[in-house]
């Protein structure tokens, strides 16, 4: 007798119909565009809807007298071409002292931040504060997100959120086609997924890294100033910076809300003036932006225990801190874009690229590399 044995043919129509109607049946239509484009890119802005961000009356960098006369080691550029760098730019004094670009980017190219925009959003809520349109870091989340005004939510407060220890049950997970960071990223209503969360753990108690945490927190500024973020940026930062081109912020979709745990685009010198905003403690042309005592909580380790038990000594308020250098901090992103600030020198360096290091101590390879190498040129 024989068996009955189905064509091919018909078991990769049956799995193709699965991938296709899957996500509308799970209603994760997000689905398609993950699948599509794989993994983030640093042109992602391409794909996305965006909000500009508008650079008015630039004000251009300096240079100093050793532009272009410093070499980069071998041995270092080596390590960042390895590393698919984009763009090298380190500043001191208020100058441009090296610049380099790899692979066709330029001194305007844009290219996605990713997490720096974390470090962004929580200048926002810095500069929101400053200007009383939100209370205080201790207001209830549930003052400006209807959502959170109940339950475990009720008590969560905006700090916690700065802190990422807002105790969601938020999953992280990059890889997983089906985790709400991926939803987040590739889907087209950002409010419902980061309003979507339980809260499982008591607010403030624990650190664990959460990009809906920081969403959660441009949705507030966007309550609170009743402005985009996009907006707010280029009032309270982009045009008082003196930024030299105009940014762009991706959104979930035409006319939403910004990504604020990722997308900012912009290029190597603007994100050095985030930077040097940073040096100068929150104020732009010494006119404070942010509170003192904001900035201060920003750049010091919250201290609050992580994932190994131990408390957080590398993270501040959406900034990361040197555990071994607490004079040090930086802005990161998951493909190796840093803003890192050294007040010791008044140093900003700037790194964009492609892939990034191992981390040791919490801190990427790389930084470390840039870091040692810069200020042996003071």
């Amino acid at each position: 007798m024989k068996k009955n044995k189905r064509p091919l043919g018909k078991f990769i129509l049956v799995a193709l119909l699965v991938v296709l109607i899957l996500p509308v049946l799970t209603g994760k239509s997000y689905l398609y565009k993950a699948v599509v484009y794989n993994f983030a890119g640093i042109d992602d802005y391409t794909i996305f809807d965006n909000h500009s961000i508008p650079a008015s009356q630039p004000v251009p960098w300096r240079f100093s007298a050793q532009y272009g006369q410093i070499k980069i080691p071998d041995t270092l550029e080596q390590y960042l071409t390895s590393l698919k760098s984009i763009a090298l730019l380190v500043v001191q004094n208020r100058e441009i002292v090296v610049e380099k670009y790899w692979n066709g980017y330029s001194d305007s190219s844009l290219s996605n931040s990713f997490s720096i925009a974390k470090s962004i959003s929580s200048l926002l809520i810095g500069a929101a504060i400053h200007e009383g349109k939100i209370g205080s870091v201790n207001d209830p989340v549930g003052k400006y997100l209807p959502g959170f005004a109940e339950g475990g939510k009720a008590k969560v407060k905006v700090v916690d959120l700065l802190t990422m220890s807002s105790g969601s049950d938020w999953n992280e997970s990059y890889a997983n086609p089906f985790s709400v960071t991926t939803e987040l990223y590739y889907g087209a209503d950002v409010y419902k997924t980061a309003t979507g969360i339980n809260i499982i753990k008591t607010p403030g108690t624990y650190h664990s890294y959460k990009s809906g945490d920081t969403q959660l927190l441009g949705l507030i500024v966007e309550k609170a100033t009743g402005k985009s973020l996009s907006a707010y940026a280029a009032e309270k930062l982009w045009q008082p910076l003196g930024a030299e081109h105009n940014a762009l912020w991706s959104t979930d979709k035409q006319g939403g809300h910004e990504k604020a745990y990722c997308c900012f685009n912009s290029n190597a010198r603007d994100f050095a003036r985030i930077g040097q905003l940073m040096l100068d403690s929150g104020k732009i042309n010494g006119i404070p932006v942010i509170d003192r005592s904001y900035f201060q909580r920003s750049i010091t380790p919250c201290l609050i225990k992580d994932e190994s038990n131990k408390p957080c000594n590398y993270y501040g308020y959406q900034w990361w801190i040197l555990p071994d250098q607490q004079n040090i901090f930086y802005a990161r992103g998951i493909l190796g874009q840093y803003i890192i600030c050294i007040p010791s020198i008044n140093m900003v360096i700037v790194r964009l690229g492609e892939e990034r290091d191992e981390k040791i101590n919490n801190v990427p390879r790389e930084v470390n590399a840039l870091i040692s190498w810069a200020q042996a040129l003071k």
